[in-house]
């Protein structure tokens, strides 16, 4: 509902006033009526401009005070906005009282992610990875920013998300950010943490993703051939630094571990398994999950190649994995070397545990699943990527029982 909003500020003398500096106060006239309250500024009298409600002269002490009186009245013109926005009735002591800090703090979006982030980042290194901040710190500059672009506002009660704010949200970031597909619905999934904080907390009651789907598009996830890991593991690298790059990144391609769990994994996590040869047992740090894996021993003869290397002695460490960062670097310089024609990256070691080194060769797909820590067949089956020449093999095979 629409209101009439008047701010001015004036000097408020005592009854026993003589001289010195007065306190200013700040009138609120909504529709007629009438509320007052302190700004929390003096002035003395003759420095004061009726007229203008403001303060006169050009010294520094003057120019502050009037900034921070032209501060307040935009505190609460943006006050009197979000009053409107979460329709709450407006009135002049209504007004008054958010300002002075009486009334209900509304919970607003901005605040509840930023918490969020903020609680993110004391736990990066424990609970979560550098990289998922990054992600949620993005992800509030795209919120931010399309807010300020839609509704020329700072920030939102969480009351007022719905399905329109999620849908526009989505063409913001197709439109003017120009974000792919995949990336924007992911923006949208990091708001969702955001939106189910809120309604775990009630501060919101309707869930605006309950008629939201968004569609991610199919990804072409590249993986190593038979001859590309082939190639990599004969390689003879005379830099250090190349050659341990490689071992570790064939280790990921024999046992699927992401680079964050290969980077923390410990000696203690590999054990004599049920049939008597040595597992790793571990827990996914971005699933928490536990993953268990029976070691191929190939990945068992780089484990003992590094027993005695110092950083692995020191921190009780499997492999002496450098930064991830670092580790991409290098694989680029170990595809140019090999003679690979692909954008090679740590995370394409996990692709192809599922798909060459397992699923390829006659491994069901419940029990990668199982290894590779998934809760669920289907996510196991978008890493899982069946090769040409594994349907080949398959028809072979059913082309000798037929005749």
């Amino acid at each position: 509902m629409r209101t009439n909003l008047n701010l001015l500020f004036f000097l408020k003398k005592r009854i026993n006033y003589t001289s010195g500096p007065v306190a200013i106060y700040v009138r609120f006239t909504v529709d007629g009526q009438r509320a007052e309250a302190s700004a929390g500024k003096t002035c003395d009298p003759k420095k004061w401009n009726s007229k203008a409600r403001r303060a006169s002269g050009s010294k520094e002490e003057i120019k502050s005070l009037n900034a921070n009186l032209d501060s307040i009245q935009a505190q609460i013109l943006e006050m009197h906005k979000w009053m409107l926005l979460n329709d709450e009735h407006i009135t002049a002591e209504n007004l008054k009282n958010r300002f002075i800090g009486k009334a209900d703090q509304i919970k607003t979006l901005l605040s509840v992610f930023e918490d969020h982030n903020l609680k993110m980042k004391s736990l990066v290194g424990k609970e979560f990875e550098k990289s998922t901040l990054q992600r949620y710190e993005t992800a509030l500059m795209h919120t931010r920013d399309f807010m300020k672009w839609k509704y020329n506002i700072s920030d939102l009660p969480v009351s007022k998300i719905n399905f329109e704010f999620l849908n526009e949200f989505e063409y913001y970031l197709r439109s003017v950010r120009n974000c792919a597909n995949n990336s924007a619905i992911k923006y949208i999934k990091n708001l969702g943490k955001i939106v189910r904080i809120c309604l775990g907390n009630g501060w919101l009651t309707v869930d605006p993703y309950l008629n939201y789907k968004p569609k991610t598009k199919k990804v072409h996830r590249i993986v190593l051939t038979k001859d590309d890991l082939k190639s990599i593991a004969e390689k003879h690298f005379s830099i250090e630094r190349l050659d341990q790059v490689r071992d570790i990144f064939l280790f990921s391609c024999y046992t699927g571990l992401a680079y964050v769990d290969v980077r923390k994994l410990k000696r203690s996590e590999v054990e004599k398994g049920i049939d008597g040869k040595l597992w790793i047992y571990t827990h996914r740090q971005k699933t928490d999950s536990l993953s268990r894996i029976p070691l191929l021993p190939r990945a068992l003869n780089i484990i003992r190649k590094y027993e005695e290397h110092p950083r692995c002695i020191a921190d009780d460490l499997l492999l002496p994995v450098i930064s991830n960062q670092k580790m991409n670097a290098y694989l680029k310089e170990i595809a140019d070397v090999c003679g690979i024609d692909k954008l090679l990256t740590f995370h394409i070691a996990r692709h192809t545990f599922a798909t060459t080194v397992t699923l390829n060769n006659g491994v069901p797909i419940e029990t990668v699943a199982k290894m590779m820590g998934h809760s669920s067949i289907k996510t196991t089956q978008i890493y899982a990527k069946v090769l040409d020449h594994k349907i080949s093999n398959d028809m072979e095979v059913l082309m000798s029982k037929l005749g």
